[in-house]
């Protein structure tokens, strides 16, 4: 497909979002106005013009099939698979770097990995051992409060006043704490420790930050109204350097407010990124 061909199936928005490749680009687009295309045809085009080789480019999708799809698309417009991308989903994407850092936190790399069922049975076993009335303060009822401290990046350590919970008698916190050295112990970590433990090594390891600023030239993110803020705050470390970034979103439409998404970090942007073009 010619760089012609590519183009010239955008409208003039979509078209000028494409073709910003350089400094910070909100776009803010409704649902059905080719959000996806356009993060899908500016990758291609940041390869095409030669501005990045395919890892140094960062694209960050909320689902699989997203991220199926939008490898898919990059694939077709440069005429051959892609090979090298550092292309998929927040989870997958962390988890990637904390294989690879994951010592920094006291983990191996070969770490497991446990789903909610796990998560679940290891929380029982911690309440039970602080001896906490399951029936009273039901387990699920703990991680829902977990994940959500997790969702904000809050270690238990840095939890304020403002942020604790007078749940089982106000011994959420060190709960948390318990189950965090508990995971740690069996070498294991759930979903939310991936950024949780990946933004704990950028902000303590600057060599490490450096590392993967220098690496990732070009920052895409699709969705970003849906964005919570321990993802929010990965994606400005990682920007901060090239200001490079890209999100997309809907600042009408917050799908996943309902399991920490912060529409603020829309609203703050251009506060984050000075000069940043609006679309």
């Amino acid at each position: 497909m010619s760089d012609t061909e590519y183009l010239a199936r955008l409208n003039a928005e979509q078209r000028a979002a494409v073709e910003a490749l350089d400094g910070p680009l909100l776009v803010l687009a409704g649902a059905g106005t080719g959000k996806t295309r356009v993060l899908t045809t500016r990758f291609a085009h940041l390869l095409r013009s030669r501005k990045a080789f395919p890892s140094q480019v960062l694209a960050v999708t909320f689902t699989n099939k997203a991220a199926r799809e939008m490898r898919e698309r990059v694939g077709a417009m440069m005429g051959e698979a892609v090979e090298g991308l550092w292309l998929g989903t927040f989870h997958a994407l962390t988890a990637r770097m904390l294989r690879r850092h994951a010592e920094l936190v006291g983990l191996n790399s070969n770490f497991t990995i446990l789903d909610t069922d796990d998560q679940m049975r290891l929380l029982k076993q911690v309440m039970e051992a602080e001896h906490i009335d399951l029936k009273r303060w039901p387990a699920n009822g703990l991680m829902a409060i977990i994940q959500r401290w997790k969702d904000r990046g809050l270690t238990p350590d840095g939890i304020t006043a403002a942020e604790d919970t007078d749940y089982a008698m106000g011994r959420a916190r060190g709960i948390y704490e318990a189950y965090q050295a508990r995971l740690k112990a069996l070498n294991a970590a759930d979903f939310g420790d991936f950024l949780l433990h990946v933004v704990m090594i950028l902000c303590g390891h600057p060599d490490v930050l450096a590392d993967y600023q220098r690496r990732f030239r070009y920052i895409l993110v699709d969705e970003y109204q849906d964005t919570n803020l321990v993802q929010y705050y990965w994606l400005r470390l990682l920007a901060q350097a090239h200001r490079n970034i890209c999100c997309v979103g809907d600042d009408d439409q917050s799908i996943y407010s309902w399991r920490g998404a912060e529409i603020e970090n829309i609203l703050r942007f251009e506060k984050d990124f000075p000069g940043a073009q609006v679309v």
